[in-house]
């Protein structure tokens, strides 16, 4: 079924949150102590629907998958004329076209990110339990903005990756990896702060026949969030959220992580899952690279212990 926007049950958006727990939109009750994030910085997730965990991976880390998303996207990063190639592929969902989507998805180098034992532990405390799968996202390279380069001047969007008709709506989160330093400027990420809180009374104001995926942004205060290279920030799916204009001189690179509840009774996704780490391809309903860098180029990545389960090649009991 679509609504006049034309979205259906495969509509356009971030496909890692499409299929999460159906926990209340109050969120969850901590049982578990916390491993990364302070009391305060639970507080200040807990009230403003994101928090950013500073030097979730090494830079060395990072700075190995610059070089990697350099290459994949066959520019050469002291040349900013090689920036502005035509995308490989267009999105359905059109803001996101021109705003530097990366299609990658199973390099080494993002699986050893996804990994990350802090970044899993992360998210150990957000959702409150251990027994996780990671999402197989996909990066971002967003160019500065250019008047010559009408096609790639992007102004950003605000928007959700979910349905918000949804009653109740399933709580669950997403995640970005700041791969360079990101000034509030750069083109990086953005939101809402506390809509997740605000939702419910700022929908009594709405049309019915509102855009179930984009907010009217009247009276809502948009803020961008810089960080470091290594930071990871994690945000509330019901926070309106999207990346920004760029409006200096340097790219902004990042790679989308996201974990939720395992689901390993669910066979089919589970090798799903699996299959597309064993074929270094993406994952089905993600758009993919049309040259099929990934399969045609190397192996599948190597996964530690806590990578197997994360993926659901192992199970966590």
């Amino acid at each position: 079924m679509k609504n006049r926007y034309g979205f259906g049950e495969n509509a356009p958006g971030n496909n890692s949150v499409s299929n999460l727990t159906s926990a209340p939109l109050k969120g969850i009750v901590k049982t578990l102590p916390l491993r990364v994030l302070s009391a305060v910085d639970f507080e200040f997730w807990q009230h403003n629907g994101f928090v950013i965990i500073k030097n979730a991976v090494s830079r060395e880390d990072v700075a190995a998958t610059v070089v990697f998303l350099w290459e994949f996207q066959e520019m050469d990063p002291c040349d900013s004329k090689s920036w502005y190639r035509p995308q490989l592929r267009e999105n359905k969902m059109q803001e996101l076209n021109n705003s530097g989507m990366v299609e990658c998805y199973n390099n080494q180098l993002l699986w050893n990110n996804r990994q990350n034992p802090r970044v899993y532990d992360a998210f150990v405390d957000i959702w409150d339990r251990e027994d996780l799968w990671v999402s197989l996202d996909r990066a971002n390279m967003k160019p500065p903005a250019r008047e010559d380069k009408p096609a790639w001047n992007n102004k950003g969007m605000i928007h959700w990756d979910l349905d918000t008709t949804k009653d109740p709506i399933p709580f669950g989160v997403q995640g970005v990896l700041y791969l360079t330093d990101t000034a509030e400027d750069q083109g990086g990420f953005q939101c809402v702060p506390g809509f997740h809180k605000l939702f419910p009374e700022w929908l009594k104001t709405q049309p019915a026949d509102r855009n179930p995926r984009q907010p009217d942004l009247a009276d809502l205060e948009i803020k961008s969030i810089p960080g470091k290279a290594g930071d990871l920030l994690i945000w509330h799916r019901l926070l309106a959220h999207g990346n920004g204009h760029n409006r200096s001189d340097k790219p902004r690179l990042a790679q989308y992580i996201t974990m939720s509840p395992a689901h390993f009774d669910n066979e089919e996704a589970r090798m799903e899952r699996v299959s597309a780490w064993q074929e270094c391809r993406p994952a089905p309903r993600w758009p993919g690279d049309p040259r099929n860098w990934e399969k045609e180029t190397q192996m599948p990545a190597e996964l530690t212990g806590l990578g197997k389960k994360l993926l659901g090649v192992e199970a966590w009991n």
